[in-house]
């Protein structure tokens, strides 16, 4: 019997049986305008164009502070609460929620995407030398900023899933050694990670993703109160092999983002898709890009890996 996108996630995040893989991929679009242009968008590529499991919206309307504009240490004392009434970080964001849930009622899951305040952090400061210069110089303002980026975050994800969200795609970054150790991660992005989730406890589709190319702290992530972990299996590593023998969470991945799914040909893009359903035994599995393929990617690569789903072998 054929499942309802929301039925087939579900199954998947939950261990049960599935009538074919969920499937899932995204680029970034950077629509110009507001949140119902977002999901104008959004809804045209991932129900229109692909008919993916997992509506996700991408994050055109960015936190309120410009991107490498801060230059000074003081520079981090501007970053104050959010007004959520007044906030078009918020506002749009939720319009575009429910603009979606209005379309596809409540058989297709929405997520929405968010940076995690370190992630956005790293991004407001013009090189990541000075991120760590100015934390040298004072570590309690570089803490004060995230803490408050922390809690407006997790207003914001409280809202996303007030406006009919499922859950939020919250993406990690600073989560690897090749930005810092792991015991610096524990002190400047575990604490204020945990503090945002807890925006999501009535979420049950909430993804989190742990961006980088190689030396993940994966194993640091896995106690975080979410139901699916997202990175780049193919790229970065662990393995969905091994990533199942260390969580019983549900695995999003399998096709390598810069590989076939992004240049073909179609019989390696199934060929990784096999592979990552031997490695997962297709329980608890989400078929997915370890991170945004090209925003050029031909769309023929995209439209052939869709198409293949059905003929998949789950046995």
């Amino acid at each position: 019997m054929e499942m309802s996108k929301t039925e087939r996630v579900m199954a998947a995040v939950a261990g049960h049986n599935v009538d074919r893989l969920p499937v899932c991929f995204w680029h970034h679009f950077k629509p110009a305008g507001s949140g119902r242009r977002m999901a104008e968008v959004t809804f045209d590529f991932f129900a229109n164009q692909f008919d993916l499991d997992i509506l996700k919206i991408m994050p055109d309307i960015p936190y309120p502070v410009s991107r490498r504009s801060i230059k000074n240490l003081d520079d981090w004392r501007l970053i104050e609460p959010i007004d959520s009434v007044r906030s078009r970080f918020f506002n749009q964001r939720a319009v575009s929620i429910r603009a979606l849930r209005d379309i596809v009622g409540y058989e297709t899951p929405i997520v929405m995407t968010v940076f995690s305040p370190l992630c956005e952090a790293l991004h407001f400061v013009e090189s990541y030398d000075l991120f760590f210069e100015h934390y040298d110089q004072s570590p309690a303002v570089i803490h004060e900023a995230l803490a408050t980026m922390a809690e407006n975050l997790r207003a914001h994800m409280q809202d996303c899933i007030d406006a009919g969200a499922d859950g939020v795609f919250f993406a990690l970054q600073g989560c690897t050694d090749a930005i810092m150790s792991r015991d610096r991660y524990r002190e400047l992005g575990r604490p204020y990670d945990l503090l945002a989730l807890q925006g999501l406890q009535d979420g049950w589709l909430n993804i989190l993703h742990v961006h980088g190319n190689e030396d993940l702290h994966f194993e640091e992530t896995l106690d975080y109160p979410v139901s699916v972990m997202s990175w780049s299996d193919r790229l970065a590593g662990p393995s969905l092999a091994d990533a199942r023998a260390l969580t019983d969470k549900c695995l999003m991945g399998g096709w390598h983002e810069f590989g076939p799914l992004s240049n073909g040909p179609e019989d390696a893009i199934r060929e990784e898709a096999q592979d990552a359903i031997e490695q997962t035994g297709g329980r608890k599995f989400i078929l997915a890009n370890g991170c945004s393929v090209p925003d050029d990617t031909p769309e023929e690569w995209l439209h052939a890996a869709r198409n293949m789903v059905e003929s998949l072998d789950l046995s």
